[in-house]
């Protein structure tokens, strides 16, 4: 479940990292690790194309509000 902040912010810690879960942090861990704050910004505009074009996650993909979430927080500065 993902909890807005107080603030409406959305944050990597309070928001995005929950989407990702551990079957896609293991199925991404050659290239990056979607649990580090750092490596999901340094790839998110790619991340935000996979998800869009369905091919990540692998198993199933995301619905729409979920990359709309990630999009928002790519486009509010990539909060921490």
């Amino acid at each position: 479940m993902v909890v807005p902040e107080p603030n409406g912010a959305i944050s990597f810690e309070g928001q995005i990292k929950g989407l990702f879960r551990d079957k896609d942090r293991s199925a991404m861990e050659f290239a990056f690790d979607l649990w580090s704050l750092d490596d999901v910004r340094q790839n998110a505009p790619a991340i935000l194309e996979r998800l869009r074009d369905e091919s990540m996650p692998c198993d199933e993909p995301w619905p729409a509000d979920r990359i709309d979430l990630f999009e928002s927080w790519i486009n509010a500065g990539m909060r921490a």
